[in-house]
Protein backbone atom coordinates (compact mmCIF):
# COMPACT_ATOMS: atom_id res chain seq x y z
CA UNK A 1 0.00 0.00 0.00
CA UNK A 2 1.58 3.40 -1.57
CA UNK A 3 0.69 6.33 0.93
CA UNK A 4 1.06 10.26 -0.41
CA UNK A 5 1.99 12.60 2.27
CA UNK A 6 1.78 16.24 1.59
CA UNK A 7 3.86 17.92 4.29
CA UNK A 8 2.91 21.23 5.08
CA UNK A 9 6.09 23.15 3.86
CA UNK A 10 5.30 21.86 0.44
CA UNK A 11 2.00 23.62 0.49
CA UNK A 12 -0.14 25.80 -1.40
CA UNK A 13 -3.39 27.79 -1.62
CA UNK A 14 -6.88 28.25 -2.39
CA UNK A 15 -8.72 31.77 -2.76
CA UNK A 16 -6.92 34.81 -1.93
CA UNK A 17 -3.80 36.30 -3.36
CA UNK A 18 -2.12 36.94 -7.13
CA UNK A 19 -3.20 36.42 -10.04
CA UNK A 20 -4.95 33.71 -12.04
CA UNK A 21 -3.60 31.61 -14.86
CA UNK A 22 -5.53 29.58 -17.17
CA UNK A 23 -8.38 29.62 -19.78
CA UNK A 24 -12.29 30.00 -18.92
CA UNK A 25 -13.35 27.37 -16.37
CA UNK A 26 -15.80 24.79 -18.00
CA UNK A 27 -19.15 24.82 -16.34
CA UNK A 28 -18.74 21.84 -13.78
CA UNK A 29 -21.97 22.36 -11.81
CA UNK A 30 -24.34 19.30 -12.88
CA UNK A 31 -21.36 16.96 -12.47
CA UNK A 32 -22.36 14.82 -9.30
CA UNK A 33 -20.22 14.91 -6.35
CA UNK A 34 -21.27 13.88 -2.55
CA UNK A 35 -18.53 15.09 -0.21
CA UNK A 36 -18.96 14.06 3.79
CA UNK A 37 -16.19 14.88 6.31
CA UNK A 38 -15.52 12.26 8.80
CA UNK A 39 -13.89 13.78 12.39
CA UNK A 40 -11.14 11.40 13.18
CA UNK A 41 -9.78 13.85 15.51
CA UNK A 42 -13.18 14.78 17.67
CA UNK A 43 -13.76 10.79 18.04
CA UNK A 44 -9.76 10.20 18.86
CA UNK A 45 -9.66 12.64 22.08
CA UNK A 46 -13.44 11.63 22.55
CA UNK A 47 -12.11 7.83 24.35
CA UNK A 48 -12.21 7.19 27.47
CA UNK A 49 -8.32 6.85 28.47
CA UNK A 50 -9.22 4.85 31.87
CA UNK A 51 -10.54 2.14 29.59
CA UNK A 52 -8.68 2.53 26.00
CA UNK A 53 -8.81 -0.73 24.56
CA UNK A 54 -12.55 -0.96 23.53
CA UNK A 55 -12.94 2.20 22.70
CA UNK A 56 -9.87 1.85 20.09
CA UNK A 57 -11.24 -1.26 18.78
CA UNK A 58 -14.85 0.45 18.33
CA UNK A 59 -12.37 3.52 16.24
CA UNK A 60 -10.54 0.56 14.55
CA UNK A 61 -13.79 -1.15 13.30
CA UNK A 62 -15.30 2.80 11.54
CA UNK A 63 -11.39 3.31 10.15
CA UNK A 64 -10.53 -0.16 9.78
CA UNK A 65 -7.60 1.37 6.80
CA UNK A 66 -6.71 4.81 8.73
CA UNK A 67 -6.51 3.75 12.19
CA UNK A 68 -3.41 1.46 11.71
CA UNK A 69 -1.39 4.22 9.34
CA UNK A 70 -2.41 6.69 11.78
CA UNK A 71 -0.51 5.28 14.58
CA UNK A 72 2.39 3.73 12.76
CA UNK A 73 3.31 6.97 10.61
CA UNK A 74 1.92 9.85 11.21
CA UNK A 75 2.45 9.30 15.28
CA UNK A 76 5.07 6.77 15.49
CA UNK A 77 3.22 4.95 17.91
CA UNK A 78 4.04 1.78 15.81
CA UNK A 79 2.13 -1.06 14.02
CA UNK A 80 -1.55 -1.38 15.84
CA UNK A 81 -3.34 -4.29 16.59
CA UNK A 82 -6.09 -4.59 19.36
CA UNK A 83 -3.95 -6.11 21.70
CA UNK A 84 -0.80 -3.76 21.53
CA UNK A 85 -0.16 -2.56 24.98
CA UNK A 86 2.29 -0.15 23.69
CA UNK A 87 0.28 1.56 21.34
CA UNK A 88 -2.07 1.98 23.72
CA UNK A 89 0.35 3.53 26.51
CA UNK A 90 1.46 6.33 23.75
CA UNK A 91 -2.01 7.03 23.11
CA UNK A 92 -2.70 7.43 26.31
CA UNK A 93 0.22 9.81 27.24
CA UNK A 94 -0.68 11.90 24.16
CA UNK A 95 -4.71 12.12 24.96
CA UNK A 96 -3.73 13.13 28.03
CA UNK A 97 -1.07 15.44 27.37
CA UNK A 98 -2.27 18.81 28.43
CA UNK A 99 -0.43 21.20 25.64
CA UNK A 100 -2.18 18.10 23.18
CA UNK A 101 -5.96 18.33 24.63
CA UNK A 102 -5.68 22.19 24.42
CA UNK A 103 -4.39 21.48 20.42
CA UNK A 104 -7.39 19.62 20.22
CA UNK A 105 -9.91 22.21 21.87
CA UNK A 106 -8.22 24.92 19.59
CA UNK A 107 -9.02 22.78 16.61
CA UNK A 108 -12.41 21.85 17.49
CA UNK A 109 -13.34 25.46 18.20
CA UNK A 110 -11.62 27.39 14.71
CA UNK A 111 -12.86 24.41 12.62
CA UNK A 112 -16.48 23.70 14.08
CA UNK A 113 -18.19 24.36 10.93
CA UNK A 114 -16.41 22.55 7.71
CA UNK A 115 -19.03 23.76 5.32
CA UNK A 116 -16.64 25.90 3.75
CA UNK A 117 -13.98 23.03 3.07
CA UNK A 118 -16.52 20.94 2.01
CA UNK A 119 -17.89 23.21 -1.09
CA UNK A 120 -13.98 23.75 -1.54
CA UNK A 121 -13.36 19.88 -2.04
CA UNK A 122 -16.46 19.52 -3.68
CA UNK A 123 -15.91 21.95 -6.39
CA UNK A 124 -12.11 20.57 -7.02
CA UNK A 125 -13.46 16.71 -7.35
CA UNK A 126 -15.91 18.24 -9.69
CA UNK A 127 -13.31 19.68 -11.76
CA UNK A 128 -11.03 16.67 -11.26
CA UNK A 129 -13.70 14.50 -12.73
CA UNK A 130 -14.23 16.52 -15.56
CA UNK A 131 -10.85 16.10 -16.75
CA UNK A 132 -10.30 13.00 -15.75
CA UNK A 133 -13.67 11.39 -15.58
CA UNK A 134 -12.19 7.82 -14.08
CA UNK A 135 -11.63 9.85 -10.51
CA UNK A 136 -13.54 8.61 -7.97
CA UNK A 137 -14.19 11.36 -5.05
CA UNK A 138 -12.38 10.01 -1.24
CA UNK A 139 -13.37 9.36 1.75
CA UNK A 140 -12.35 12.60 3.60
CA UNK A 141 -11.25 11.85 7.45
CA UNK A 142 -10.03 14.58 9.50
CA UNK A 143 -6.98 14.27 11.98
CA UNK A 144 -4.28 15.71 14.34
CA UNK A 145 -0.95 14.98 13.93
CA UNK A 146 0.28 16.90 16.75
CA UNK A 147 1.76 19.49 14.80
CA UNK A 148 3.97 16.57 12.70
CA UNK A 149 3.52 18.73 9.39
CA UNK A 150 1.21 16.48 8.02
CA UNK A 151 -1.26 18.76 6.19
CA UNK A 152 -2.59 16.13 3.90
CA UNK A 153 -1.73 12.56 3.64
CA UNK A 154 -4.02 9.74 0.76
CA UNK A 155 -4.19 6.13 2.06
CA UNK A 156 -5.82 3.89 -0.52
CA UNK A 157 -9.24 5.66 -0.98
CA UNK A 158 -9.46 8.11 1.88
CA UNK A 159 -7.83 11.80 1.83
CA UNK A 160 -6.43 12.46 5.19
CA UNK A 161 -6.54 16.05 6.43
CA UNK A 162 -4.17 16.98 9.07
CA UNK A 163 -6.28 20.57 10.90
CA UNK A 164 -3.67 21.48 13.34
CA UNK A 165 -1.45 22.15 10.41
CA UNK A 166 -3.97 25.02 9.11
CA UNK A 167 -4.44 27.19 12.84
CA UNK A 168 -3.18 30.43 10.99
CA UNK A 169 -0.07 31.74 11.10
CA UNK A 170 -0.64 33.67 14.23
CA UNK A 171 -1.26 30.43 16.32
CA UNK A 172 1.34 30.60 19.01
CA UNK A 173 2.65 26.85 18.52
CA UNK A 174 3.89 27.00 15.48
CA UNK A 175 6.46 29.92 16.77
CA UNK A 176 7.96 27.42 19.79
CA UNK A 177 9.27 24.80 16.78
CA UNK A 178 12.85 25.15 15.92
CA UNK A 179 12.00 23.02 12.60
CA UNK A 180 8.83 25.76 10.99
CA UNK A 181 10.95 28.84 9.74
CA UNK A 182 8.88 31.96 9.20
CA UNK A 183 8.38 31.32 5.29
CA UNK A 184 6.86 27.64 6.15
CA UNK A 185 4.56 28.64 8.91
CA UNK A 186 2.99 31.93 6.85
CA UNK A 187 1.09 28.55 4.65
CA UNK A 188 0.16 27.00 8.61
CA UNK A 189 -3.30 28.81 6.99
CA UNK A 190 -6.90 27.49 6.58
CA UNK A 191 -7.01 28.80 2.76
CA UNK A 192 -4.41 26.09 1.93
CA UNK A 193 -6.04 23.02 2.56
CA UNK A 194 -8.07 21.88 -0.76
CA UNK A 195 -5.18 22.28 -2.96
CA UNK A 196 -2.80 20.30 -0.35
CA UNK A 197 -5.23 17.90 -1.01
CA UNK A 198 -5.24 18.13 -4.72
CA UNK A 199 -1.67 17.88 -4.75
CA UNK A 200 -1.63 14.41 -2.64
CA UNK A 201 -4.68 13.46 -4.85
CA UNK A 202 -2.01 14.14 -8.20
CA UNK A 203 0.19 12.51 -6.90
CA UNK A 204 -1.58 9.55 -6.43
CA UNK A 205 -3.47 9.19 -9.50
CA UNK A 206 0.20 9.69 -11.63
CA UNK A 207 3.04 8.95 -9.44
CA UNK A 208 6.41 10.44 -10.41
CA UNK A 209 8.19 7.81 -12.09
CA UNK A 210 11.11 6.02 -9.84
CA UNK A 211 14.14 7.18 -12.27
CA UNK A 212 13.39 10.68 -11.67
CA UNK A 213 16.08 11.53 -14.56
CA UNK A 214 17.70 14.94 -14.58
CA UNK A 215 16.64 18.87 -13.34
CA UNK A 216 14.78 19.05 -16.76
CA UNK A 217 12.60 15.94 -15.99
CA UNK A 218 11.70 16.67 -12.78
CA UNK A 219 11.02 20.67 -14.08
CA UNK A 220 9.04 19.34 -15.98
CA UNK A 221 6.81 16.87 -13.68
CA UNK A 222 6.17 19.90 -11.14
CA UNK A 223 5.06 21.80 -14.30
CA UNK A 224 2.85 19.10 -14.78
CA UNK A 225 1.43 19.16 -11.40
CA UNK A 226 0.80 22.48 -11.42
CA UNK A 227 -0.87 22.49 -14.58
CA UNK A 228 -3.38 19.65 -13.31
CA UNK A 229 -3.59 21.86 -10.59
CA UNK A 230 -4.09 25.13 -12.16
CA UNK A 231 -7.43 23.04 -14.08
CA UNK A 232 -8.94 21.37 -10.97
CA UNK A 233 -8.37 25.37 -8.95
CA UNK A 234 -9.12 27.67 -11.55
CA UNK A 235 -10.21 30.65 -8.86
CA UNK A 236 -6.89 29.45 -7.06
CA UNK A 237 -4.49 32.59 -8.02
CA UNK A 238 -0.78 31.36 -8.95
CA UNK A 239 0.75 32.79 -6.19
CA UNK A 240 -1.27 30.45 -3.96
CA UNK A 241 -0.55 27.30 -5.82
CA UNK A 242 3.37 27.94 -6.56
CA UNK A 243 3.22 28.68 -2.41
CA UNK A 244 4.94 32.45 -3.58
CA UNK A 245 4.33 35.46 -2.49
CA UNK A 246 3.10 38.29 -5.02
CA UNK A 247 6.22 39.82 -5.55
CA UNK A 248 8.40 36.13 -5.75
CA UNK A 249 5.95 35.70 -8.37
CA UNK A 250 6.20 39.08 -10.11
CA UNK A 251 10.32 38.50 -10.04
CA UNK A 252 9.96 35.07 -11.77
CA UNK A 253 7.89 36.33 -14.24
CA UNK A 254 10.28 39.36 -14.75
CA UNK A 255 12.88 37.65 -14.63
CA UNK A 256 12.25 34.33 -17.11
CA UNK A 257 14.81 34.78 -19.40
CA UNK A 258 17.82 35.30 -16.88
CA UNK A 259 16.28 32.15 -14.69
CA UNK A 260 16.60 30.05 -17.83
CA UNK A 261 20.26 31.16 -19.19
CA UNK A 262 21.41 30.49 -15.32
CA UNK A 263 20.27 26.54 -16.12
CA UNK A 264 21.43 26.34 -19.30
CA UNK A 265 24.84 28.36 -18.75
CA UNK A 266 25.44 26.14 -15.53
CA UNK A 267 25.17 22.89 -17.73
CA UNK A 268 21.99 22.06 -15.32
CA UNK A 269 19.22 20.97 -17.05
CA UNK A 270 20.37 17.20 -18.21
CA UNK A 271 22.12 16.80 -14.52
CA UNK A 272 21.23 13.85 -12.29
CA UNK A 273 22.99 14.71 -9.04
CA UNK A 274 20.46 14.95 -6.66
CA UNK A 275 21.98 17.46 -4.35
CA UNK A 276 21.99 19.91 -7.16
CA UNK A 277 19.02 19.31 -8.43
CA UNK A 278 17.30 19.68 -4.56
CA UNK A 279 18.46 23.52 -4.86
CA UNK A 280 15.86 24.17 -7.52
CA UNK A 281 12.89 21.85 -6.55
CA UNK A 282 12.56 21.70 -2.62
CA UNK A 283 11.13 23.84 -0.65
CA UNK A 284 12.94 26.86 1.16
CA UNK A 285 12.69 30.95 1.65
CA UNK A 286 14.80 31.91 -1.89
CA UNK A 287 17.11 29.93 -4.50
CA UNK A 288 20.81 29.40 -3.76
CA UNK A 289 23.00 30.53 -5.97
CA UNK A 290 20.08 32.78 -7.96
CA UNK A 291 19.72 36.92 -7.72
CA UNK A 292 17.84 38.19 -3.90
CA UNK A 293 14.67 37.81 -5.26
CA UNK A 294 14.42 34.57 -6.36
CA UNK A 295 12.01 32.22 -4.52
CA UNK A 296 12.63 28.33 -3.50
CA UNK A 297 11.70 25.63 -5.77
CA UNK A 298 12.07 27.88 -8.59
CA UNK A 299 12.02 24.77 -10.89
CA UNK A 300 8.12 24.61 -10.32
CA UNK A 301 7.88 27.49 -11.86
CA UNK A 302 10.01 26.86 -14.90
CA UNK A 303 8.54 23.55 -15.52
CA UNK A 304 4.78 24.92 -15.63
CA UNK A 305 5.68 28.02 -17.95
CA UNK A 306 7.32 24.86 -20.34
CA UNK A 307 4.17 22.90 -19.81
CA UNK A 308 1.80 26.34 -20.48
CA UNK A 309 3.81 26.55 -24.02
CA UNK A 310 3.45 22.58 -25.08
CA UNK A 311 -0.60 22.96 -24.41
CA UNK A 312 -0.75 26.30 -26.44
CA UNK A 313 1.57 24.73 -29.04
CA UNK A 314 -1.25 21.30 -28.74
CA UNK A 315 -4.76 22.65 -27.53
CA UNK A 316 -5.94 19.45 -28.90
CA UNK A 317 -4.40 17.72 -25.86
CA UNK A 318 -6.53 17.09 -22.87
CA UNK A 319 -5.64 17.17 -19.18
CA UNK A 320 -5.86 13.39 -18.65
CA UNK A 321 -3.44 12.82 -22.00
CA UNK A 322 -1.08 15.25 -20.54
CA UNK A 323 -0.81 13.68 -16.85
CA UNK A 324 -0.17 10.10 -18.87
CA UNK A 325 2.33 11.07 -20.93
CA UNK A 326 5.70 9.91 -19.64
CA UNK A 327 8.18 10.89 -22.34
CA UNK A 328 9.06 14.29 -20.40
CA UNK A 329 11.86 15.25 -23.00
CA UNK A 330 9.32 15.26 -26.23
CA UNK A 331 7.31 17.47 -24.35
CA UNK A 332 10.63 19.92 -23.49
CA UNK A 333 11.14 19.34 -27.48
CA UNK A 334 7.54 19.84 -28.33
CA UNK A 335 7.16 22.79 -26.00
CA UNK A 336 10.07 24.64 -28.05
CA UNK A 337 10.31 26.40 -24.77
CA UNK A 338 12.75 30.07 -25.20
CA UNK A 339 12.16 32.90 -23.06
Amino acid sequence: MKHYFLQSCVAILLVTGGCKSGKKAPDVSQIPVHVSIERFDTALFALDTNNLQPGVSRLHVAYPVFLPVYFAEIMNMGAYSDSSLGVQQQLKRFLTNPDFRQLEKDVARKYADLSQLQTGLTEAFRYTKYYIPSFRPPKVITFISAIANYGAITVDSILGIGLDMYMGEDFPPYSRIPDYPDYMIHRFAPEYIVANCMQVLQQQLYPAARTSGGLLEQMIEAGKQQYFLAAVLPATPDTIRFGYTKDQLQWCHDNEKMIWQFFVQNNLLYNTDWQQINHFMTDAPSTQGMPEGAPGKIGYFVGYRIIEKYMNAHPETTVQQLMEMKNLLEIFKEAKYRP
